[in-house]
């Protein structure tokens, strides 16, 4: 009796977790628009989002999400990921800022390489007033295996 309570305690914790985690698209993370507002700081404009009513629900939400890694600092463990690879992504100029998202992983990962596709779950936070980063951060990141 007390292996079968347990197993279903397992099993329904498995279910659960696999159904509450909110596996997200890129194209869901477009429907953002953008203002422009002048910088006196930086002397030029910088792009301010405004998310959708879709995007908002997600904000600190766990989710995964599937891109290509781009990794910008090894030493400093700073990662983007990007809806599309690097000779087409948002720093070549070939896409837009709600096609990136910086990952703040929760561990280092060995062998992380440009461009790899990888499939990440963590919680997402929308960012409106930094300019110093993304405007889509996944917190505590972890690579899905």
């Amino acid at each position: 009796m007390i292996k079968k309570l347990l197993l279903t305690v397992v099993l329904t914790t498995t279910f659960l977790n696999v159904f509450t985690q909110n596996i997200i698209t890129w194209e869901v993370l477009k429907n953002v628009e953008f203002d422009e507002i002048w910088s006196e700081e930086f002397q030029a404009y910088y792009m301010v989002p405004k998310f959708s009513a879709q995007v908002l629900a997600l904000d600190k939400k766990e989710v995964q999400i599937r891109g290509f890694i781009i990794p910008v600092d090894i030493v400093q463990d700073y990662y983007v990921l990007s809806a599309n690879p690097y000779s087409s992504c948002f720093f070549c100029g070939q896409a837009g800022p709600e096609s990136v998202m910086e990952v703040q992983l929760v561990k280092k990962y060995e062998g992380l390489r440009m461009d790899q596709v990888i499939t990440f779950k963590g919680k997402l936070r929308l960012n409106v007033e930094d300019i110093y980063q993304l405007n889509y951060i996944l917190e505590d990141a972890e690579i899905v295996e």
